[in-house]
């Protein structure tokens, strides 16, 4: 399955919205993605994993690292897992203690913004 991946902004947020599988071979378009999007000095970035009906460990990986980049611009991320079977893929590895998950893009958008003090 191809992947896609559209960008949009609401407000200061940006969000990724990504369908298809995400696996070895198409993570390296998620990545160029999240690189391209959280330019901002202070990104606040929702990853919006709605359309994805695939996930694999090299996704995950992609996510948590660029997690890392993001905070330490003292920026946000949050995914959004509104697939049950993503979601729980999410759940079964821990993940969802470590990343941001959240079933729903408003819950999402409500996190980055509220989540982090901006930097002074």
């Amino acid at each position: 399955m191809e992947l896609k991946i559209s960008v949009r902004t609401v407000g200061e947020v940006t969000i990724l919205d990504v369908a298809g599988e995400l696996d070895l071979y198409t993570v390296p378009r998620l990545d160029e993605g999240l690189r391209t999007a959280a330019t901002a000095s202070r990104p606040l970035l929702v990853v919006n994993l709605s359309g994805v009906a695939y996930i694999d460990s090299t996704a995950l990986k992609i996510l948590t690292d660029h997690q890392k980049r993001i905070r330490a611009l003292h920026g946000e991320i949050a995914i959004v897992a509104g697939q049950p079977a993503i979601a729980k893929i999410f759940k079964i590895t821990g993940l969802d203690k470590i990343l941001c998950v959240v079933a729903t893009e408003r819950e999402a958008l409500e996190k980055v913004k509220v989540d982090r003090p901006a930097k002074s």
